[in-house]
């Protein structure tokens, strides 16, 4: 009787820390999803890559202070030359198809899958974009506060010069989201 007790604990242990699933992930067909309840959707890993560079930055942030500074000297070059910019992307893109280029089928699909979506219904498009910006200030408001200075600074960049701006940014003519 008191095995019985022991095998039901272990069990319940078992399902309660998710090691079933973590198990379940080498085995053919078996699929192993975030919970729907929780909010989290999947998305090839990203959530996780990011979630991992945070821990490390948190652990050592000379590292990602070196790859800060990378990226704000690559966006002051872009800014500076955006053309470039493009081109050396759209190589980079063309480098990932021609090595992959299911995926970059897939990729493609979903764009225009979502861009048709967002034609046909551009309110529920803009109301997402708003939940997920709530949701980075929510959970990370330092970063948020970061994107919105940027914006505003894009912002005041597209109004001095507007040539310097691709045409079709301004989403809506009387500025507001």
């Amino acid at each position: 009787m008191k095995l019985t007790h022991f095998a039901v604990a272990g069990a319940i242990a078992l399902l309660a820390t998710g090691a079933v699933p973590a198990q379940a992930q080498g085995l053919p067909g078996a699929t192993v999803r975030a919970d729907a309840k929780s909010g989290a959707v999947a998305n090839d890993g990203r959530d996780a890559g990011k979630a991992a560079w945070r821990e490390r930055c948190k652990d050592d942030p000379r590292p990602c202070d070196e790859m800060k500074a990378k990226m704000k000297e690559r966006r002051a070059q872009c800014d500076a030359d955006p053309e470039k910019c493009r081109a050396e992307f759209k190589a980079r893109m063309a480098e990932r198809c021609k090595a992959n280029p299911q995926r970059c089928e897939e990729v493609k699909a979903n764009r225009e899958k979502r861009h048709a979506e967002c034609k046909a219904d551009p309110q529920k498009c803009r109301d997402e974009m708003k939940a997920r910006r709530e949701q980075l200030c929510k959970s990370d408001p330092q970063r948020c506060e970061q994107q919105k200075a940027r914006f505003r600074e894009r912002q005041e960049q597209c109004k001095a010069d507007p040539e310097k701006c691709r045409p079709g940014n301004d989403r809506r003519p009387d500025g507001k989201q």
